[in-house]
């Protein structure tokens, strides 16, 4: 699968579910198009993988040495409270109501997609965090990018 991108802003209604919109959705393989992994993201947010991206993820961290506890701990903490969800036949995803309240989600929602996967974000806490960073946005750009290889290969 190709790196996902794009913001989309969608609302939740009173069930806690959003409409999954469609140019999120063509840009997924046909058989990625309705299920989905949700869990806990690594900032305040949650993260819908497509069911085959979560696969390839549980198979890397299944090669994990869980007798060393910093390895243990962190298979607990990927996988705590990961949830199966699937869109339903309006094209909804629901966001569980236990999910939802740990990250604070209100009804304006952002889904921020990147790579192999859509974080979830309330949408005031994800413009918060981006006008927060944009400022060492240039030093951030020199350390993760600065000693990258030009050359193509």
């Amino acid at each position: 699968m190709s790196g996902l991108v794009g913001e989309f802003e969608v609302k939740l209604d009173s069930k806690g579910r959003f409409l999954f919109p469609s140019g999120l959705r063509k840009q997924l393989p046909a058989n990625a198009q309705r299920d989905f992994m949700l869990n806990k993201g690594f900032e305040d947010c949650l993260t819908l993988y497509p069911i085959s991206e979560w696969e390839a993820m549980s198979k890397k961290l299944s090669k994990m040495n869980l007798f060393k506890p910093q390895n243990r701990m962190f298979y607990r903490l990927f996988h705590q409270g990961a949830k199966h969800v699937s869109l339903d036949k309006a094209g909804r995803a629901l966001v569980p109501t236990a999910h939802s309240e740990r990250v604070g989600l209100g009804q304006e929602v952002m889904l921020i997609a990147y790579n192999d996967r859509i974080e979830i974000w309330d949408k005031s806490k994800y413009f918060n965090m981006i006008e927060e960073n944009m400022t060492d946005f240039a030093d951030l750009a020199n350390e993760v990018m600065g000693d990258l290889d030009d050359r193509e290969g």
